[in-house]
């Protein structure tokens, strides 16, 4: 029998294969893009007038030099947000002091937080568990099953990257799918449009999962961070949670809803050996252990506190006064670092020196990205501080004959589809100052335009080079690209609608 090992063992391999050759192939573009950037920052650097103003004329040039190679990914993203640690201070825009804040701002330290907790979760197993019974929960019916999935995906990717959230995932998916391959039937049409749609629902279902909280996905985190250092407002990650959940929900049961009942529909019946299937992976897992539920505490304690943060704040402010209660303030950042912190130092194992996580664990924790957060967070910043962002306000506010609802819907429909080739947080870095600058320039809300952009940009159902998860379940070999589109266009033009609704509707009735 064709082992579901073997194929795992064939898709880790084909991953692999695929960023070298990524890495080998420096691309026409790309090697153009090398020299353009640069090219683009002397240009504008040395013209013989001005733009804007003079100091405005070298953030813009320093801009157009990062926004070349964010797109065209010459460099890895995070070296291209290690720019204006360089060039910002010897261009005299601003102090290596002033520019290197930005690299530890909060919101920074809340995602890094996040990236620990995730490590946690995979280093204990308990995000297999977790998974695994959500599956069991739903049933054993073949469109339940795949419900399950979706749900346990989406479930997971509000808290670990979509990437480890897939991989986690796919494995189970497969021993579904060899079920199906060696009954008696053999591996019948209406088996392969099971398989299809159980692979396209893992892939999307990590995508919008992460649109639920403020670290599910590095967008998310980007935009606020943004919102933050530039001008001074605070998204709680409660407000986040009213603003994303709703949408990932809705959008969860529209992508099942396509995929089942629409276009991948299987016609095929309750099976046991699924539901049996779905149980000797959890006994696998034998009973939950210390570290298992350790972890788990932190984990609850650590969402419980970002949801009651505001509530805990006013009481201890109510009674400050009182010699018997300190005078305590928490943020959804301080949060994060506690929950980080008590995993690296509350011993599972007093004499035997051993904690949930050790240091050496975070090799697996994706510094880049916390990297790319400061680049974008201080490029943002000092277009804000030298009227970059006030001047393209103006551009915008001469020119406002068209209304708010077709600029958001352009917006959200050019960041949609640009996500399917480009970088979903380079782009949210690029553009943010740009739509804040929009919003100015119209005289509307900035975070009626700057939030459903941001929700659209992990909205990638069309390729399979949009996402990891997209490209993960891609290489699974049970998928082919027009099959991936065929459900993607539907879904991308679904997803703009719903983003519209939620623009127009409760945005800014959670925000008011």
């Amino acid at each position: 029998m064709y082992s579901v090992t073997t194929k795992c063992r064939q898709i880790d391999n084909f991953a692999k294969t695929q960023r070298i050759s990524v890495k080998d192939s420096f691309s026409l573009i790309k090697k153009v893009a090398l020299f353009l950037g640069p090219l683009l920052f002397f240009v504008v650097y040395n013209l013989p007038f001005e733009i804007i103003s003079g100091q405005a004329d070298k953030v813009l040039a320093v801009s157009l030099w990062m926004i070349v190679w964010w797109m065209s990914e010459v460099v890895s993203i995070s070296v291209t947000a290690l720019i204006p640690l360089v060039v910002f201070p010897i261009l005299g825009i601003s102090d290596m002091t002033t520019t290197a804040a930005n690299y530890g701002s909060p919101i920074v330290f809340l995602f890094f937080g996040g990236f620990v907790m995730a490590l946690a979760l995979e280093k204990v197993g308990l995000h297999r568990r977790i998974a695994l019974n959500i599956v069991r929960f739903t049933g054993s019916g073949p469109n339940r099953v795949l419900l399950g999935f979706m749900i346990a995906t989406a479930s997971l990717s509000m808290w670990i990257s979509n990437t480890a959230t897939t991989v986690v995932m796919l494995p189970i998916a497969l021993s579904v799918i060899e079920l199906l391959k060696n009954d008696d039937d053999g591996f019948t049409q209406g088996d392969k449009n099971f398989a299809i749609s159980i692979m396209l629902g893992i892939a999307f279902s990590a995508n919008v999962g992460g649109i639920a909280t403020i670290i599910g996905t590095p967008p998310n985190t980007v935009l606020v961070g943004f919102l933050e250092k530039t001008y001074g407002l605070e998204i709680s990650f409660l407000d986040w949670i009213f603003m994303g959940l709703p949408f990932s929900v809705i959008m969860l049961f529209v992508i099942y809803f396509v995929l089942v009942l629409w276009i991948y529909p299987n016609q095929l019946t309750n099976r046991s050996d699924t539901n049996a299937l779905i149980k000797k992976e959890i006994k696998k897992l034998g009973p939950i252990k210390i570290e298992e539920k350790r972890v788990l505490l932190i984990f609850f304690l650590t969402i419980s506190l970002w949801v009651f943060r505001n509530l805990i704040n006013d009481f201890f402010n109510t009674y400050s006064e009182s010699p018997y209660v300190p005078n305590v303030k928490l943020s959804d950042a301080g949060i994060s670092l506690l929950a980080a912190f008590s995993l690296f130092t509350w011993p599972l194992n007093f004499n035997k020196g051993k904690f949930s996580l050790d240091w050496s664990d975070t090799r697996k924790l994706p510094w880049g990205i916390l990297i790319l957060f400061g680049g974008g967070l201080a490029l943002a910043k000092t277009m804000a501080d030298n009227g970059v962002i006030d001047y393209i306000g103006q551009l915008v506010s001469s020119n406002n004959q068209i209304s708010w609802f077709m600029v958001t819907l352009i917006l959200v429909t050019v960041i949609l589809f640009m996500t399917e080739l480009l970088s979903n947080v380079a782009l949210v870095a690029i553009f943010a100052p740009v739509i804040a600058g929009i919003a100015l320039g119209l005289n509307g809300d900035k975070l009626e335009l700057l939030i459903p952009t941001t929700m659209a940009a992990s909205c990638a159902f069309m390729l399979p080079m949009a996402t990891p998860p997209n490209a993960i379940v891609f290489a699974s070999g049970y998928l082919k690209v027009s099959e991936m589109t065929r459900a993607g266009i539907v879904l991308n033009i679904i997803s703009i609608a719903l983003i519209l609704l939620f623009a127009q509707f409760w945005i800014p009735y959670v925000m008011a």
